[in-house]
């Protein structure tokens, strides 16, 4: 049986094209970080939240800030520290003494765009109300539940490097990020780059491309991407492989104490289905699977001790299992 080929319609093409010039003006701003621009703009189309994860100094705040101001939407950022309280980030009510009734004051969670600076620093209760809003969509101030408004994406940030005053992520919450994206420096010519655009005073002017329902009506348009039966089975047997290895004839199981859950199989779809749309094609191909699954993965395999030992990574795991499934 033939595998059905589904085309952007060229409206649907020029679509694409416009979130590619945004990929664009974001470039004349933030030098050798391409990818992880994509992965951000995978999350806003997908309606998926992003934890990047690199050394300060990468330019992670300022290329959601720059982000943000290309496609026209709200932005805050929230410094999570130890101290931070959860009205700190939703709001609260005040009591009004002349009127003797309560007033709701919002939090910086009502935006577009929310950058979570260094999110591992927040206590556990900061982190639960981020939670809700990042899995409902909605905070509850009081006794009342206010939804927040779309788009809506968290986009947070850990320092791997410093764990000292941090509170480690529950492995419930991380499952909840749609990618975890590892930014590395940049090379020799990208420095030199980099130096000769910060260092001149000004500040780099970007064009605003797209405005927020703009992004909804790409939603829709990547939620319609055709994925063939070949693929979603291709999907599952990498997922599934990450739980039972030696099923697939793969000597991974004392590396992998817990495999990815089916959250882990659900973002594989989406964000494959928003790469496609990226390239201008209507159809999800297993090279799409394959670029976005060690970001969408390597959050989701709970290694072993026995991995930890021999030093073996998430990517590790996953490039074999990459190598060992059958592509269709």
């Amino acid at each position: 049986m033939p595998v059905k080929i589904v085309k952007l319609s060229e409206k649907d093409k020029q679509k694409a094209k416009k979130i590619n010039e945004v990929l664009s003006e974001v470039g004349k701003v933030i030098v050798g970080q391409e990818k992880m621009v994509v992965s951000l703009l995978i999350g806003i189309l997908t309606r998926g939240h992003i934890l990047l994860e690199g050394v300060p100094g990468l330019a992670k705040t300022l290329s959601i800030k720059t982000l943000a101001r290309t496609i026209q939407a709200t932005f805050s950022r929230i410094q999570f520290t130890p101290d931070l309280l959860p009205a700190d980030l939703i709001g609260t009510r005040i009591y009004n003494v002349k009127t003797g009734s309560f007033t709701v004051s919002f939090g910086p969670i009502f935006a577009n765009i929310i950058l979570a600076d260094e999110i591992n620093r927040a206590p556990a209760k900061v982190q639960s109300a981020l939670l809700e809003a990042m899995q409902e969509k909605q905070v509850t101030i009081g006794d009342k539940t206010y939804p927040l408004e779309e788009p809506f994406i968290v986009l947070a940030t850990q320092n791997p490097i410093e764990t000292e005053g941090t509170y480690p992520l529950p492995e419930a919450q991380v499952d909840r990020f749609l990618m975890k994206v590892l930014i590395d420096y940049p090379d020799k010519d990208e420095e030199i780059e980099i130096i000769n655009r910060m260092t001149t005073g000004k500040e780099i002017q970007v064009n605003k491309i797209l405005k927020p329902k703009d992004i909804l009506d790409m939603r829709e348009i990547v939620d319609d991407i055709y994925v063939d039966e070949k693929i979603k089975y291709y999907v599952t047997d990498i997922v599934f492989a990450t739980r039972r290895p030696e099923e697939y004839k793969i000597d991974l199981s004392h590396l992998i104490e817990y495999g990815a859950s089916p959250r882990a199989s659900i973002s594989l779809i989406n964000t494959a289905k928003a790469n496609a749309f990226l390239n201008e094609r209507g159809y999800v191909s297993p090279d799409d699977i394959k670029e976005i699954a060690y970001d969408v993965l390597r959050h989701r395999i709970i290694l072993s001790y026995e991995a930890e030992a021999e030093e073996v990574t998430s990517d590790d795991i996953i490039k074999t299992i990459l190598g060992k499934i059958r592509v269709p």
